[in-house]
């Protein structure tokens, strides 16, 4: 997050168009060439006026379909709300050849202002209105005979947070039973930094937050957990295949001299800095019938800068809204990956999981050597920010020494990190020394989840954070060898980002010696890759060995109470007297000429989206909402209709 907690990835998405040019610049060039679909954007005024604006459409641009974890969409059909069952038991057996799947989608939107919007750490990039809702896609894939099942849940999120995780266990628990799992169930954020923040447990991610939002938080459980009841009601025999290739011109390395630090011998056999395969996941019904797809692609998946104020899913999310409208079919990257999918997935649902203390991990570094995991710390160059979010500060990236300033600030303020943390994370000259901070709650995660589920070939890898190009290739291809090295051949490992619980990056040992922003946030010292590998490897050998059972689950994470309140006021707005929310005090026009850009435009009045603005849309004004909107929704910009 910039400033504080500086932009998240290994990958900057070299995307051609901003998604904030699609309200103005990118409307206006594009309008005359496709069909277009309607988007109201909420103005937000105070005392309950806003104004309504609708956007001819959004234009024919590839969009980016993938990060470090995982994209997800899935049909318009999966998208409707399906009765949620009580019902726990596995689907019966039927006599058929694939898997249960189950999709589901649901609204975790929540609030869209008063609210800081998570990814930058900017002071002041609070939500003022809604360019795009925010949705959590949920796919349950389930043995033919029941016997085993899994849920991945993608939520259109910077990342997600353990309070989170921790909070919708426990209520599939509470309905499910033992069907829904630590072990069995996946949250992935597909690390839009357009999403609300204040739903972490941890101090410095609520500090960067502006303290915690139990209304945000409620929301979000309450979306992640409704999509997961739909998919479950959904579940229907299908088949899932599987298909792999090469997206080019969509990424770069925004740390390419980190990269170089890695050895010459092991750069030489790739031909790139960035990791260009993605991975697809195609699900179909037995009657051939689109259910869903999830994509993986190493990317840092952010198009909205941060000056944006708009909560919007960003280029991940777009992607996923265009395939489920089915517009802009064959323009998506990846998308005849999709379309070519034949290599059919077959073999039973596995999963295996494990909170491990990530402050003390003894690493096998070889034979005569052993290492261990820190404490969690931040360098200097994390405040430096990123190439694609410079902090401001005089700081810069590359930084092995410390400040004399900015250490006289923060031993006064937090105190001085001990000897122990210093040498333990050289050559990381130490900013803040938060896995010694304790005050109000730690200020950094030292229980974390590692969590591997396994369907038929494929190995879903849930990394809490985000991996640099080299990091993820030396990963995967140990994982790999793991489980070929038990009898699970030709395995295919993918990295699924931003998972479970954050902990910032995982560079190679050779690129933490740089110690620029990826590096300096390595929290758990330059050893956190071998120590990742090793514990991942763990979890690969106890699949392919059928040991899960004899397993440590680990020490439980904590759920903080009390946590620090949301710094940003929580206004109460009332409409004007003689006025009521929902009411329209301009309505658009009946007709309207067709002109190369046409606007077209209603006032109405509407409460503030925090004071009142649930999953389902605004509290006590759905209906007139709905009515007073019609008119715009029912209007077809086309040259045909508006021709007079």
């Amino acid at each position: 997050m910039e400033s504080f907690l500086s932009r998240f990835g290994n990958a900057l998405s070299n995307q051609p168009h901003n998604l904030q040019g699609t309200r103005s610049k990118i409307l206006h060039d594009h309008l005359l060439s496709w069909e277009v679909n309607t988007v109201l954007i909420p103005r937000i005024r105070r005392n309950g006026k806003a104004y309504l604006l609708l956007l001819g459409g959004i234009p024919h641009f590839p969009a980016d379909s993938g990060n470090h974890g995982s994209s997800t969409t899935q049909g318009p059909a999966a998208t409707q709300t399906s009765p949620i069952t009580h019902i726990s038991e596995p689907p019966p057996s039927q006599n058929f050849s694939g898997y249960y799947i189950g999709v589901g989608r649901a609204d975790c939107t929540g609030q869209v202002s008063d609210i800081n919007l998570m990814g930058y750490g900017k002071s002041g990039q609070n939500a003022q209105g809604l360019l795009t809702r925010l949705y959590s896609r949920a796919f349950i894939l389930a043995d033919s005979d029941g016997s085993n099942r899994m849920a991945f849940v993608s939520v259109e999120l910077c990342m997600i947070s353990q309070r989170l995780r921790l909070e919708v266990l426990k209520r599939l628990q509470s309905k499910y039973g033992s069907l829904y799992r630590r072990d069995n169930v996946i949250l992935s954020g597909t690390h839009t930094h357009s999403g609300p923040a204040g739903y972490f447990q941890y101090t410095l991610y609520i500090l960067a937050s502006e303290g915690f939002s139990n209304r945000t938080f409620q929301y979000l459980v309450s979306g992640i957990v409704k999509s997961i009841e739909i998919a479950h009601t959904n579940l229907k025999p299908g088949k899932i295949f599987i298909n792999k290739g090469n997206v080019a011109n969509v990424q770069i390395n925004r740390s390419p001299s980190s990269y170089l630090q890695n050895p010459p011998s092991e750069r030489a056999r790739y031909s790139s800095d960035t990791d260009k395969e993605m991975v697809v996941l195609k699900m179909v019904d037995l009657k051939g019938e689109d259910l869903g797809l999830i994509s993986w692609f190493a990317i840092h998946p952010v198009s909205m800068n941060n000056s944006n104020h708009l909560v919007n899913s960003d280029n991940m999310g777009y992607a996923a809204y265009l395939f489920e409208q089915e517009k802009n079919r064959g323009y998506l990257p990846g998308q005849e990956l999709h379309d070519s999918a034949s290599q059919e997935v077959t073999g039973p649902v596995f999963a295996a999981h494990q909170w491990v203390n990530m402050t003390d991990v003894s690493v096998q570094i070889n034979a005569t050597h052993v290492a261990k995991t820190c404490k969690p710390a931040l360098g200097y160059s994390f405040a430096a920010g990123t190439i694609d979010g410079v902090s401001g500060l005089n700081i810069t990236q590359g930084t092995t020494e410390g400040d004399l300033f900015w250490d006289t600030i923060r031993d006064q303020l937090l105190g001085k990190p001990s000897e122990e943390i210093i040498e333990c994370h050289k050559p990381k000259p130490i900013l803040l020394h938060t896995g010694e901070l304790t005050k109000p709650h730690p200020w950094h995660p030292d229980i974390v989840d590692f969590q591997i589920v396994t369907l038929g070939s494929l190995a879903i890898a849930a990394i809490p954070g985000e991996f640099t190009t080299m990091s993820g290739r030396r990963f995967r291809e140990a994982v790999k060898k793991e489980f070929e090295l038990y009898g699970m051949k030709d395995m295919t490992v993918v990295v699924s980002g931003l998972c479970n619980v954050y902990t910032h990056y995982i560079t190679t040992y050779e690129e933490y010696q740089a110690q620029r922003y990826e590096a300096a946030s390595t929290i758990y010292g330059p050893h956190t890759l071998s120590a990742y590998i090793q514990l991942f490897s763990d979890l690969a050998k106890a699949i392919a060995t059928d040991t899960v059972a004899n397993m440590s689950s680990g020490r439980e994470p904590p759920f903080f109470e009390n946590l620090i309140a949301t710094l940003i006021p929580n206004i109460a707005d009332r409409a004007p007297i003689g006025r009521q929310f929902g009411e329209v005090l301009q309505a658009a026009k009946p007709e309207y000429r067709v002109r190369y850009h046409i606007t077209v435009s209603a006032v109405m009045m509407l409460m503030a989206p925090q004071a009142s603005f649930s999953n389902d849309g605004v509290d006590g004004t759905t209906d007139r909402l709905a009515s007073a909107v019609l008119l715009l929704t029912s209007i077809s910009i086309s040259t045909e209709v508006l021709q007079k």
